[in-house]
């Protein structure tokens, strides 16, 4: 299985403590790069986050982002510190009644002093388990979104493949005649010096020449690296590096054969798969 580095997962999980959602989104990259934004409730799930990720992944950009709904009861789970508003009370009374002013305290402003409303405590554990749920099914939605799209670059990737066979099959029936019309041009350009220079040493040096316009070595090695990449691709996992070092192989015999080109039918072939693989070189980029 391919999988790419690019999609997006959401999951939901209720529980007594309330609901928290998990939202990841995933981006290609060198390495495995985890980013959070967590509320402060579920600071303490950020460990467990980045080792679930470290498990489950193997590069890409991901951002993991959680929301924590808490359950909404008949008095939304906040107390009143009555000691402390009865000590704020007491004391805004005193400081009234020794400046000799008339009015009476605002239960509003009291209530607004720190530490007068509080949230009942939260169970931290249950908190976790809860958002690791959420976390775990996202996670695996992340997975299956980035099998299908490693799916769609596989075919992608297989179909240029099949079009450089194609190519360097074509340039495999054309080389004889190739090398036949090099040879000609040789022997017709040396035909009127050969008076003058040394038999012997002229067909040396046609020999020389046509060993260095024959490509049989880099359409060989091309096919070689094709296969390679098919297996590569057959095979699956965490596969995104090798295959970006096996297009500069790739492109590498490409070159070499633009370079060694004595027909214009052979350049433009080259020129072909170069733009073929370029195009899988960019689709790679996105591969686990």
């Amino acid at each position: 299985m391919i999988y790419s580095m690019t999609a997006f997962a959401r999951a939901s999980t209720d529980a007594e403590c309330g609901n928290v959602t998990c939202e990841i989104r995933s981006v290609n990259s060198r390495y495995l790069e985890s980013h959070f934004k967590l509320p402060d409730a579920l600071r303490a799930a950020e460990g467990p986050l980045r080792e679930l990720l470290r498990n489950e992944l193997g590069r890409g950009k991901v951002e993991v982002s959680l929301r924590y709904q808490p359950v909404q009861s008949g008095n939304d789970n906040l107390q009143i510190n009555q000691g402390l508003a009865q000590q704020i009370i007491n004391a805004a009374t005193s400081l009234a009644d020794s400046n000799h002013v008339v009015g009476s305290v605002n239960p509003i402003e009291i209530l607004r002093w720190p530490g007068v409303m509080q949230q009942e405590s939260l169970d931290e554990e249950a908190l976790v388990n809860t958002a690791m749920s959420s976390a775990t099914k996202a996670v695996a939605d992340l997975k299956d979104a980035r099998a299908r799209e490693g799916e769609v670059l596989a075919t992608f990737i297989s179909s240029r493949l099949d079009a450089i066979s194609d190519i360097c099959e074509q340039i495999t029936l054309l080389l004889p005649e190739i090398m036949e019309g090099q040879r000609q041009r040789l022997q017709t350009r040396l035909a009127e010096v050969m008076e003058t220079l040394d038999a012997e040493r002229v067909e040396q040096e046609m020999v020389i020449l046509l060993q260095r316009a024959d490509v049989d070595e880099e359409l060989d090695r091309l096919k070689t690296h094709v296969g390679e990449v098919k297996r590569v691709l057959k095979k699956g996992g965490h596969c995104g590096r090798r295959l970006d070092f096996l297009m500069q192989e790739l492109n590498r015999e490409a070159n070499t054969l633009s370079s060694k080109s004595q027909a214009h039918s052979t350049t433009q072939h080259a020129v072909e798969l170069k733009v073929l693989i370029e195009q899988m070189r960019e689709q790679i980029q996105n591969i686990e």
